[in-house]
């Protein structure tokens, strides 16, 4: 309980970064969700804005709570994107895709002029890797890119749904979960993995964030890079 009320309270403090007439781009996952109600209330009573979802969950929680929507084909100037992380470092370095949604995340972050983040303490780490880095793959080239990440050390886990099949995406891709362990150079693991065929993209989100709001309790610390 005490997790989902930081939650709400560290999503109710980036509405400040909200303002009338904006591109808003929405995040995915559990933190996301509190962001997008909240954003419905304030379009209900008057706000304007337009969302770019980053996930078909998170646009129909958006289109259920009459949130006007657009795309990037009409738009591709978004002024702030609010989404969460399964984990951030010192360096406001990230990993995404814990909610399997790190590819279009990662395009709408790249469109953005700002993009904040909202999180509870848990998610703070000294180096990153104690959360499986979702690495999102084509199935063709499934097993070798597998092959490949084991061999930079990482244990890789298929992620599966709860049918038991592979977890697909929206992209219709899957997803390896690879367990590194502490990531000791972020920067260099970006780039190998970005360099590897048959990867279509990756959770590490280097330079992305602007700014990480932590809610602890009902207080809320906003770090900046």
């Amino acid at each position: 309980m005490a997790n989902d009320q930081e939650k709400e309270a560290a999503a109710r403090a980036s509405l400040q970064f909200i303002k009338d007439g904006m591109v808003v781009g929405l995040g995915t996952g559990s933190t996301a969700a509190y962001f997008i109600q909240l954003l419905g209330e304030k379009v209900k009573n008057g706000l304007r804005v337009r969302g770019i979802p980053t996930s078909v969950r998170s646009r129909d929680l958006a289109l259920s709570l009459g949130i006007p929507l657009t795309t990037l084909d009409e738009c591709q100037d978004i002024a702030v994107t609010v989404d969460g992380a399964d984990e951030f470092d010192p360096q406001l370095r990230l990993i995404k895709g814990g909610g399997g949604a790190l590819l279009r995340e990662k395009i709408v972050a790249s469109a953005s002029r700002q993009v904040v983040i909202v999180a509870d303490p848990s998610k703070r780490v000294p180096v990153l890797g104690k959360f499986p880095l979702p690495v999102e793959v084509i199935g063709f080239a499934q097993a070798l890119v597998a092959k490949r990440i084991r061999a930079l050390g990482a244990e890789v886990k298929l992620r599966t749904g709860a049918d038991g099949n592979p977890y697909v995406t929206d992209e219709q891709n899957h997803i390896l979960d690879c367990h590194f362990g502490q990531i000791c150079d972020a920067d260099v693991l970006a780039r190998q993995l970005s360099d590897m065929p048959g990867i279509v993209e990756h959770g590490l989100f280097i330079g992305v964030a602007s700014a990480v709001l932590i809610a602890r309790g009902s207080e809320v610390v906003e770090l900046r890079r």
